[in-house]
């Protein structure tokens, strides 16, 4: 690393280093607010019947890598999910681009699992936050254009899934925090006038 550093150094170039664990990246693997999303997703799943569920799912698939957040299958009906969970919005394009690489590649992974599935959805679930909120605003078109059911209509197609759909929704920060046990944002303080 020393020598590593030295010469990096010398020719003027910025070495960045990123801990990596198990597939992910550990700030993220450590970051109490998406656990909490987890949880939260995880209890909303078990609470419906027929759904099955994994959680943190890696996969390789010629050269294309990565960890879908929760792929969940419905046996009766054959409706695989693909849950991508955020904390944080911050790139639109990745995560719309992620999300497409996942549906693409979720039919072969499920079958790795025995889940042999007749459709594939994807739900997007973010924090709520008044900092998500404004950035789904400001790219309200793009986003539902790609993920146009909310999350009322996603949790009435969880009851009764039927054929592919898309959708994005919020969790509040209320049931993330119970989940949690901690704040699961940031909040401003304002001073009083």
């Amino acid at each position: 690393m020393d020598l590593l550093l030295k010469v990096a150094s010398s020719l003027e170039i910025y070495v960045d280093l990123v801990p990596r664990w198990r597939g992910g990246e550990l700030p993220r693997m450590l970051n109490a607010g998406h656990a909490a999303l987890h949880e939260a997703a995880a209890r909303l799943l078990a609470a419906m019947p027929g759904w099955t569920f994994a959680p943190e799912v890696s996969f390789a698939v010629f050269g294309e890598r990565g960890v879908i957040d929760v792929l969940a299958y419905h046996g009766e009906s054959r409706a695989l999910l693909v849950i991508e969970l955020k904390t944080d919005l911050v790139d639109v394009q990745g995560l719309l681009g992620s999300v497409d690489r996942y549906r693409r590649l979720a039919r072969g992974v499920a079958r790795d699992r025995g889940w042999e599935a007749a459709s594939v959805s994807v739900w997007v679930v973010l924090r709520d936050t008044d900092t998500n909120r404004r950035r789904v605003a400001a790219h309200a078109t793009v986003l539902r254009s790609a993920l146009p059911l909310d999350g009322w209509r996603m949790r009435r197609w969880l009851r009764t899934p039927d054929g592919a759909v898309a959708g994005l929704s919020f969790l509040a920060d209320a049931r993330v925090r119970s989940i949690s046990g901690v704040s699961a944002g940031i909040r401003r303080v304002r001073r009083a006038r």
